[in-house]
């Protein structure tokens, strides 16, 4: 029985083919980035500037030395918290948000305050002018929810933001690749390389609109600067030291420009194609039930739902071992938003589609549904 994936949202497994045959050639041919002029090194050297140049051009962004790789979007939210925010600072941010947020905020020790969400887990945007006083120096907020789909009018956030001379980090994982990102949406963006761009797992980074300073969080050999005592403060050496993932930035590059030359509007359009297709195949289920703005014009290609009251590890066991479907149950690392919908006993099944699923996937996957309700 092949499987059939519909766990993008963890990671996309099925790549463009040039994505692999890049790691491989990386393998074979990548010295360690900046510290010779050897021909290793020097490949290195150009390639990894060409993946930073591949994302700045993603997102309309001048400068490629403002993108800095780490190796995940949790890496990145950690530097960026611990090197912005102190215990005596106060953060605004949402129930919306991933662990990968909400555990560096809390253990940065900061004061904190949360933009609520409705039935749906829309935001509770009109309130969010209630919220900010002269000690709030920063916001902290997710483009598109792992959980619901749903799509965060952050320009309009960042409107605010600015209003108040107040930083907006933007969390892009679930959004860079599928719907449109540019530099100008945030002060600093921490995006995943392995979903939506299509990479190799462990690669991600940060993109910074502008000047800000960091304290240093990560520090070691940087290539350059040896005889300073400090870690480099400029981007990207900020946030990069030791030997960086060249094999898997590399396999990066070759991703985001899969998306680039196909088009984040097309790519879009497809997966919209797919889960539309499943949503309205599975909603004559009468003991379906869903989680998320389905009526909204975007939102990501993402269908959680729960089947009656069988827990949601149940339903995801049995879409695997009776139809080799895999989906992510549980509450996908996003407590304050489960608790808020009232999931955070059963957890929720979340299908998660990519470009790379067809119709003949989706078909199967609401047949199955059908099934198991029926059974």
């Amino acid at each position: 029985m092949a499987m059939i994936y519909f766990d993008n949202s963890a990671t996309s497994l099925r790549k463009p083919d040039e994505v692999a045959r890049a790691v491989a050639y990386a393998i074979d041919n990548f010295g360690n980035v900046g510290r010779s002029f050897h021909d290793a090194t020097l490949l290195a050297d150009r390639e990894i500037f060409r993946t930073r140049a591949e994302v700045a051009r993603l997102v309309g962004l001048g400068e490629p030395l403002n993108v800095a790789f780490t190796s995940s979007f949790t890496e990145s939210l950690n530097l960026v918290a611990g090197g912005l925010i102190t215990r005596d600072d106060t953060v605004i941010t949402t129930v919306a948000e991933h662990n990968s947020v909400l555990r560096p905020l809390y253990h940065s020790g900061c004061k904190l305050r949360f933009i609520d969400c409705d039935d749906n887990g829309v935001l509770r945007l009109d309130a969010i002018g209630e919220l900010f006083d002269p000690s709030v120096r920063y916001l902290f907020c997710t483009h598109g929810s792992n959980v619901t789909g749903n799509i965060t009018d952050v320009r309009r956030v960042h409107d605010v933001c600015k209003a108040n001379g107040v930083t907006l980090v933007l969390d892009v994982s679930q959004t860079l690749g599928v719907i449109p990102v540019d530099a100008g949406m945030a002060d600093i963006i921490c995006f995943s390389g392995h979903k939506w761009l299509f990479g190799p797992q462990g690669t991600g980074g940060v993109i910074v609109n502008g000047r800000h300073d960091f304290s240093i969080v990560k520090t070691g050999g940087s290539g350059t600067h040896s005889f300073d005592a400090t870690q480099p403060g400029e981007m990207p050496d900020v946030f990069e030291c030791g030997t960086p993932n060249g094999h898997g930035l590399y396999g990066l590059q070759k991703g985001v420009r899969f998306v680039s030359e196909k088009g984040v509007d097309a790519i879009f359009a497809r997966v919209s194609r797919l889960w539309k297709m499943f949503y309205d195949g599975v909603s004559s289920i009468a003991r379906v039930r869903f989680y998320g703005d389905f009526s909204a014009e975007r939102r990501l290609p993402v269908v959680s739902l729960n089947l009656g009251r069988m827990e949601s590890g149940e339903l995801s066991r049995r879409l695997w071992d009776g139809y080799g479907i895999a989906t992510r149950p549980g509450i996908h690392c996003a407590p304050l938003l489960h608790e808020r919908l009232g999931t955070d006993g059963t957890g929720m099944v979340r299908f998660s589609f990519s470009y790379f699923n067809t119709e003949e996937e989706i078909g199967a996957g609401v047949r199955a549904l059908h099934e198991i309700d029926g059974s």
